[in-house]
């Protein structure tokens, strides 16, 4: 079952939920123990689309912490310096990145070097569980009315990522609101394969 993060953010209720499953409910659990690091930074890394914003600014919000988001664009330099005063204000920093060195290439050795003492919180590719319980999610938010069989549908059938997961979204929104029709299987089989995002052997796949 997914479940809210029970960390008391976003106060907004507009703002999205970030919802737990074993793919990232290590990286929450790491990150909402901050005061066990063995320094005071950690690095946060996961797909695009991943809640991986969503999930610092939870920690940032209980901790008073703050963030780096998309690590990789910011001068070593200022990242360098950010580690460092975290560690003599003691003031908990998680910097968020696509991936850890090497995949991130850093050039400053004691850049390197801190991002290697720094504790890692990773989210995985989302799982089964998570994959419907995102398109429930993000359907919802678009308010379309879609039905259990058709999350079904598209679970078992779209690639396992949190991008594929907002462009199946994307198109099929799209499509309904182009089209005025009710989101179901045959138009989403029809949507899906002429953008790409299921694969030939599952088009012909009704259930």
């Amino acid at each position: 079952m997914q479940i809210a993060l029970p960390l008391g953010w976003p106060p907004d209720p507009r703002a999205d939920a970030f919802l737990l499953s074993p793919s990232n409910a290590a990286a929450a659990q790491l990150l909402s123990q901050w005061q066990t690091w063995p320094v005071m930074t950690a690095v946060l890394t996961g797909p695009r689309k991943s809640g991986r914003s969503l999930l610092a600014r939870i920690f940032a919000a209980r901790s008073g912490g703050r963030i780096l988001d998309d690590a990789e664009t910011l001068p070593e330099a200022a990242l360098f310096h950010a580690w460092n005063r975290a560690q003599a204000e003691r003031q908990p920093l998680v910097i968020v990145a696509d991936a850890l060195p090497p995949a991130w290439k850093i050039a400053l050795p004691d850049l390197r070097s801190r991002i290697a003492a720094s504790a890692h919180a990773a989210i995985e590719a989302p799982d089964d569980e998570l994959v419907r319980a995102l398109l429930a999610h993000v359907f919802e938010r678009r308010h379309l009315d879609v039905r259990p069989d058709l999350l079904d549908w598209l679970a078992a059938r779209i690639e396992r990522s949190h991008v594929a997961i907002e462009r199946a979204v994307d198109v099929l929104d799209q499509q309904a609101m182009e089209r005025h029709r009710r989101l179901s299987i045959p138009l989403a089989r029809t949507t899906l394969s002429a953008a790409g995002l299921i694969a030939p052997a599952n088009m012909s796949e009704d259930r």
